[in-house]
């Protein structure tokens, strides 16, 4: 059995999920952006509390008590663990961090929660008796990591009491490492849902960090561009059917404040996208061609 499979349906209704990062740039245009994304059928929804200092999970949180229904219709996800100047996973700053999410939110438990980026001095045991707390305590049903390597997950894993459910990550066409890393194999094995956090970064936006060499993002714009006319779509499309094709089920995290363009990523998913054309682009990031 997937360590996801006992996750609210909400959580699979929908094959991208919405990252909620900029939505407090402009609160008009991000509450817009929001029930856009519900209304289009997105269901996981995805914050941090460092996101804004909170301000994102505000929002949310007003934007919750306006639509009818929408807080049972959804998955809601949170991360913590980083604060001002160093990552903490420390029971108190853990238990600390989730009230003030709840708070912020509005709401009395959360579906999932993420551990923000790896402690390098967490205690997995004590890790352990924090997931612990917040299940007697109803606070939050499903646990899961955010930028965990693989032996980081694992060890987190042998020590939580119940299954990690998530590993969100950075994926996309610049940064291709989860697919050789171990990373996706280890969410194949052990059923933990893979989420690209970034998955259109270089396509769409400037990547966090350029990895591809200039002439191999220009074979990469060349494939994209001949997969586009082929299938009728635009780079983001293909960019997205890319990673949706992966066994893994990697479940791509929209964070565009556009409408349109929260609106037009879901038809990624309806892409009949072939075996043969992701090798190709594969191929094409890698700068030489598969034996």
């Amino acid at each position: 059995m997937r360590n996801d499979a006992q996750l609210p349906n909400a959580y699979h209704a929908c094959r991208l999920g919405y990252g909620c990062m900029r939505i407090a740039g402009d609160r008009d245009k991000g509450r817009a952006a929001v029930i856009a994304a519900y209304e289009a059928g997105y269901r996981l929804f995805d914050h941090a509390d460092i996101y804004a200092g909170g301000a994102c999970e505000s929002l949310f949180g007003e934007i919750l008590k306006e639509v009818s229904g929408m807080r049972d219709a959804i998955c809601l996800q949170g991360k913590v663990g980083i604060r001002a100047g160093r990552y903490d996973f420390s029971r108190e700053h853990l238990l600390e961090a989730v009230d003030g999410v709840l708070k912020r939110l509005g709401v009395d438990r959360l579906d999932v929660l993420l551990l923000h980026r790896i402690d390098l001095l967490a205690d997995p045991v004590e890790v352990a008796e924090v997931f612990q707390a917040l299940l007697d305590q109803g606070k939050v049903s499903h646990f899961g990591v955010s930028n965990a390597s693989p032996s980081q997950l694992r060890m987190l894993q042998a020590h939580s009491p119940v299954p990690l459910v998530a590993n969100q990550v950075e994926i996309n066409l610049d940064r291709t490492e989860a697919v050789y890393d171990g990373t996706l194999d280890q969410c194949l094995e052990l059923g933990v849902s893979p989420q690209a956090w970034c998955p259109i970064g270089g396509v769409a936006y400037g990547a966090w960090g350029k990895f591809a060499s200039p002439a191999q993002w220009r074979l990469v714009e060349a494939e994209l561009d001949r997969q586009a006319a082929h299938y009728g779509g635009d780079r983001v499309g293909i960019n997205l059917a890319w990673l949706l094709k992966h066994p893994a089920k990697i479940i791509p995290l929209i964070g565009s404040t556009t409408p349109e363009r929260i609106t037009t990523a879901l038809a990624a998913s309806e892409i009949a996208y072939t075996r043969e054309d992701w090798y190709l682009l594969n191929e094409a990031r890698r700068g030489q061609r598969m034996p």
